[in-house]
């Protein structure tokens, strides 16, 4: 009794609490021994550490900080020598997963984060930090920050660009009003949920030369972004790649590892990205569309490999109720 606490005391009641029932640095008074008794705690045990050694809440904000990278805040408020890590922005998580698994890979350290690629609001925990044992060695506290800081950081959160998003909608049933189009509507409202505008809407037949026309009055009004719908497909008459081609694109990549979506289309004209949004856009609630655009709107290029890489976790589920991005759908890598 009289002796302060060297960590804190959880208490358990299964499916009721989880929780401190006495915090670090609580004083033992005689009032304490029965209610620790009931926890277990017949000993209490009075750490006297060395030089080379480190409490677990000294040496959770080394780890955090060199976790850290932009876009992250913290505060150097450990609690069980854990920390964690919050979006200063809305955005888009970005994980450096081979320095995380070498930073996980130094023993008596831990980091864990959301899926690389998340989409988060300003406030968000997007990982968390400790040392696991209460007392540990400096060594291993000080080599798993240093990995952490040779890569810059870990964990970031890139914010969305405000894009001029022009639309080009191809198909001969569309441009000639035999049907109604409903494309425009659901690429508006993915674009609009992003942060991005909408800026000019052009409607083009079954015809190469048209859709190159349409392409390049979009980037004369301005627009830094471009959707074109329909006419990705394999029939002689689906000729949207054709029209891409001809509008000058310089990099070109059709087809994505993803269902639905696999006849997703990536080019550029310069700078600018073009992404062909196959016909199941208009079925299903999310395609390779909603992986993509977060990721060109922080403005990553994608290319093959990134294509490519979205096969471990591109496989959606069709769940009756759709809970993305709250889901395994495109969070392989």
């Amino acid at each position: 009794m009289g002796t302060k606490l060297a960590h804190d005391i959880t208490e358990i009641r299964p499916g009721e609490f989880k929780g401190p029932a006495f915090r670090r640095g609580h004083t033992v008074c005689e009032e304490d021994l029965c209610r620790l008794q009931r926890l277990g705690k017949n000993h209490l045990y009075v750490i006297d550490t060395g030089e080379d050694e480190i409490h677990e809440n000294e040496a959770a904000p080394i780890l955090a900080k060199a976790l850290a990278g932009e876009g992250i805040v913290w505060k150097d408020e450990p609690r069980e020598g854990k920390i964690n890590l919050h979006a200063a922005r809305d955005g888009l998580v970005l994980v450096n997963t081979a320095a995380l698994a070498a930073f996980n890979m130094v023993e008596e350290v831990m980091c864990a984060t959301l899926h690389n690629h998340t989409p988060v609001k300003e406030g968000a925990v997007v990982a968390a930090t400790r040392a696991i044992p209460l007392v540990m060695k400096r060594a291993p506290v000080e080599r798993a920050a240093a990995i952490a800081s040779q890569k810059g950081s870990v964990v970031s959160v890139q914010p969305l660009r405000r894009a001029r998003v022009g639309l080009v909608i191809t198909g001969n049933e569309v441009y000639h009003g035999l049907i109604e189009d409903r494309f425009a509507p659901i690429l508006t409202e993915k674009v609009s949920a992003l942060g991005s505008e909408v800026v000019s809407v052009e409607f083009a037949p079954d015809d190469a030369q048209v859709i190159a026309q349409a392409i390049r009055a979009h980037l004369d009004e301005g627009c830094d972004l471009l959707l074109l719908s329909g006419g990705m497909s394999v029939d002689p008459d689906d000729v949207t790649r054709h029209g891409i081609q001809q509008a000058g694109a310089t990099e070109f990549h059709y087809g994505a590892a993803v269902l639905p979506g696999a006849m997703f289309l990536v080019a550029y004209l310069g700078d600018v990205p073009l992404l062909g949004v196959p016909a199941c856009g208009l079925y299903h609630n999310i395609t390779a569309l909603d992986l993509v655009l977060p990721r060109v709107l922080i403005g990553e290029r994608i290319g093959k490999a990134e294509l490519a890489l979205l096969g471990h976790g591109g496989l959606c589920q069709d769940c009756p109720e759709c809970t993305h991005p709250h889901c395994p759908f495109g969070k392989g890598m």
